[in-house]
């Protein structure tokens, strides 16, 4: 982990994001499509999620969801590295199986996840090493 990042902030971020994609229905990754319109379904969600609060709480929350979508602090990076390398570990765990279903290939991966860098070179080492053996292992294409 990195050192000086407020882990309760990051593990924060990650959650509220989450609860907003859900809200929101959460749009398949590789879908570019699809994704450029969650942004305006999950800013509405953030709204109405974080209007059921009581004021103190829903402006924490709205800040926390804004500084993880805005990316501009280490922890908002390292939210976002998480955020990205859990459903590259779950594709690699089940054999690709989403990405499979999907056609999609190993610069696809790559591309998506590259953003993994900006908060954890750790994680981004870590990921591209999955996206290899995943190639070696026939779960993803090799494009």
């Amino acid at each position: 982990l990195h050192r000086g990042l407020d882990v309760t902030r990051v593990l924060k971020m990650v959650l509220i994001h989450d609860i907003v994609e859900i809200d929101a229905g959460d749009t398949y990754c590789y879908d570019e499509e699809l994704r450029a319109k969650s942004i305006a379904r999950e800013r509405k969600a953030a709204q109405r999620l974080f209007g059921l609060l009581p004021a103190d709480q829903a402006q924490e929350f709205q800040e926390l969801w804004a500084e993880f979508e805005e990316r501009q602090t280490p922890e908002a990076c390292f939210a976002a590295a998480l955020d990205r390398f859990q459903p590259l570990l779950h594709n690699y765990v089940t054999e690709g199986k989403s990405w499979r279903e999907h056609g999609i290939n190993s610069e696809q991966v790559a591309a998506r996840n590259k953003a993994i860098g900006e908060g954890s070179t750790v994680l981004w080492d870590c990921a591209r090493e999955l996206i290899q053996k995943a190639v070696e292992r026939g779960y993803l294409e090799q494009k």
